[in-house]
């Protein structure tokens, strides 16, 4: 008998990704805070795919409490351009600083899963995207915020590639799966493994 699967995330855009994979699973957001998690991290210097690892890790034993020997797929996706690592925008005005910190430059993604039974990590896993934004003047930074308006805040880049922000962009390297926070092909060919899907 398979094991239940269980998303630990609140995420659309996740639940969506396994959904069109046909996958059966429950979803529960974790109630951790990330942010508290992530500040000791990054003081002490821990790469942005260590710290995805760390927050993917805590939301998947956070969820796993309440499915007793169920199978947690945890995630997180940081972002990360040389030393910084970025968070979602507070507001319009930090969005736009955003855009413009990454004009011309090449920044990464870094998405983390970790599989989680009861409090035992199964598996951990990272995939990075890179991806070179265009420069941009800001004069289409004002107008393409106008435009996207306060989606602009639901993600760490103020972008959504799958959306207008993909006119943001001059090249990309890696998985589209990577770039929207859950790499699928790594997830389903351990979960397959594993004997938690249809092999």
């Amino acid at each position: 008998m398979k094991s239940l699967l269980v998303l630990a995330s609140a995420s659309p855009f996740r639940r969506t990704l396994l959904a069109n994979a046909g996958l059966a699973f429950e979803a529960r957001a974790a109630a951790i805070d990330e942010r508290a998690l992530e500040q000791p991290l990054e003081a002490s210097g821990a790469s942005p795919a260590a710290v995805a690892l760390a927050l993917a890790e805590a939301k998947a034993k956070d969820v796993a409490r309440y499915f007793p020997g169920a199978l947690v797929i945890g995630s997180d996706q940081t972002m990360s351009l040389g030393t910084r690592v970025y968070h979602k925008p507070r507001d319009m005005a930090e969005a736009a600083e955003h855009l413009l910190s990454l004009s011309g430059r090449m920044h990464s993604l870094n998405s983390a899963i970790v599989l989680v039974r009861d409090d035992e990590v199964v598996w951990r896993h990272v995939s990075t995207a890179n991806m070179t934004v265009r420069p941009l003047s800001d004069g289409f930074i004002d107008r393409h915020l106008a435009t996207v308006g306060e989606k602009a805040l639901t993600s760490v880049g103020a972008y959504q590639l799958e959306g207008e922000g993909i006119q943001l962009f001059e090249s990309i390297e890696g998985d589209y799966f990577t770039i929207l926070g859950l790499p699928m092909l790594p997830l389903l060919s351990k979960l397959r493994e594993l004997g938690a899907i249809d092999a």
